[in-house]
């Protein structure tokens, strides 16, 4: 199965070291990269039926809307309410910890500062998200 994931990040350094830590980690899998909230959205929208993504790696601070206004329309929506979604952040703020596990996060997982790190965090996503865990199909209506 050729597995998809939405990195929604707005800071272009990020975008390449997280993509630069899984091809390191050898994860045959593609990022689609949404820079802010909007674009997540409309990803979202327009793939949502046709090939979803297997989960979703959603950063907390974005410009436009916020990763946890995403989420929060994530799980409004009856077709994506089940997708899984990661939250990868620099934000340690119990505030915005607890508002994402509120909204339905699935993990809150915050980035590393550096890429062998970075590359074990890669490696534990696709382990764990990619292989072990069950979907419950994204595309599926309730």
């Amino acid at each position: 199965m050729d597995n998809k994931i939405l990195y929604v990040e707005d800071n272009p350094d990020d975008a390449i070291l997280t993509a630069l830590a899984f091809r390191k980690a050898g994860i045959k899998t593609s990022l689609e990269l949404a820079s802010d909230g909007e674009q997540a959205i409309a990803a979202l929208q327009r793939n949502h039926a046709t090939a979803p993504p297997c989960c979703v790696l959603l950063d907390v601070k974005l410009p436009t809307m916020s990763g946890l206004e995403v989420l929060a329309w994530i799980r409004s929506q009856p077709a994506l309410k089940r997708l899984p979604v990661v939250m990868l952040t620099s934000s340690i703020l119990p505030g915005d910890i607890n508002r994402a596990y509120d909204l339905g996060a699935n993990s809150y997982l915050v980035k590393p500062s550096d890429l062998d790190s970075l590359v074990a965090l890669a490696k534990s996503i696709d382990e764990y998200w990619l292989r072990i865990n069950v979907n419950a199909g994204a595309a599926q209506v309730a």
